[in-house]
């Protein structure tokens, strides 16, 4: 059986199959949680789950990782527990004093420990999803940040409006429609920090040409490609950071 814990809430494999409420109730009491719950998939540019509550009826939970709170609603937006590595990685990476637009931020996955771990001077955070948005605002008063600003709305919209040393771009679908408005948004030598899902003998080229085609004239140096997990069977969700220069 996989699970997964989040804050008090027990995230159960959609496979799992149980024979009657003792059993689940056995399950709470050895996680230690209030709910159960069984998340099918994820679905739209919202980023939203398709769920199911076996145990319990609380969705809102608290979870700490690599010294962050993150307040969220499980029935209301999602959670990657997957990516904790990357979010910690990324925010010991930005240096004083910059100004980071964090795209697609969701409840401040990469925010928030950028705000916490390091010294940026700004962090941008846009978000499409208005329940993301709202646990977005949440986390950056939960871990009392004052150099975090929230936007709602779409990162087509909203990125142009800023300038930025550092972007992450940590959405997966549909990403490299926005590059042209990230690498736009870049200030000279800013370094881009693009995920995408990509099947495994195209990792370490295709997202690289997707970069380098919507830099144009900009000298593209890629500093890394990093592996994230496996997002399904022969493809891979990675990250490339890239300065543009």
């Amino acid at each position: 059986m996989k699970w997964k814990r989040i804050g008090d809430i027990l995230i159960l494999d959609s496979k799992f199959q149980y024979d009657s409420y003792q059993d689940l109730e056995n399950l709470s009491k050895k996680h230690n949680v209030k709910t159960i719950m069984k998340i099918d998939h994820i679905q739209g540019t919202k980023r939203e789950p398709v769920y199911n509550i076996i145990y319990g009826s609380e969705t809102e939970t608290i979870n700490k990782e690599n010294g962050c709170l993150f307040k969220l609603d499980l029935a209301k937006v999602m959670w990657s527990k997957g990516n904790n590595n990357e979010r910690l990685r990324i925010a010991k990476l930005v240096e004083d004093d910059e100004v980071v637009l964090d795209m697609f931020a969701g409840i401040g996955y990469f925010s928030i420990p950028i705000g916490v771990h390091s010294n940026a001077k700004q962090i941008y955070s846009i978000e499409i999803n208005p329940n993301s948005y709202f646990y977005l605002n949440e986390n950056i008063k939960l871990n009392k940040l004052d150099n975090v600003t929230p936007i709602l709305g779409d990162c087509k919209i909203h990125a142009p409006k800023y300038k930025a040393d550092r972007i992450v771009m940590g959405y997966v679908k549909t990403t490299h429609h926005y590059l042209d408005v990230a690498i736009n948004s870049l200030n000279e030598g800013g370094i881009l920090h693009y995920h995408e899902t990509v099947p495994e003998k195209l990792m370490k080229t295709r997202p690289v040409d997707r970069i380098i085609s919507q830099a144009g004239d900009r000298d593209v140096e890629i500093l890394k490609i990093n592996k994230i997990k496996k997002y399904a069977p022969g493809v891979e969700h990675v990250v490339v950071d890239a300065r543009i220069n």
